[in-house]
């Protein structure tokens, strides 16, 4: 049977919680991206906003 110590426990909230800012961040980032190639492409083809 698996057991978890509780300073184990303790420590690895903080590595969650990085985990879950890094993912976050990335995902942000990459939206950014998309949108960006996507105002991009848009722009190429001719669709302006004026």
């Amino acid at each position: 049977m698996a057991t978890i110590e509780m300073r184990d426990v303790k420590s690895r909230w903080y590595n969650r919680l990085g985990w879950l800012l890094l993912i976050w961040s990335g995902s942000v980032v990459s939206l950014a991206v998309v949108a960006s190639l996507l105002k991009l492409a848009m722009h190429a083809a001719g669709m302006r906003t004026h």
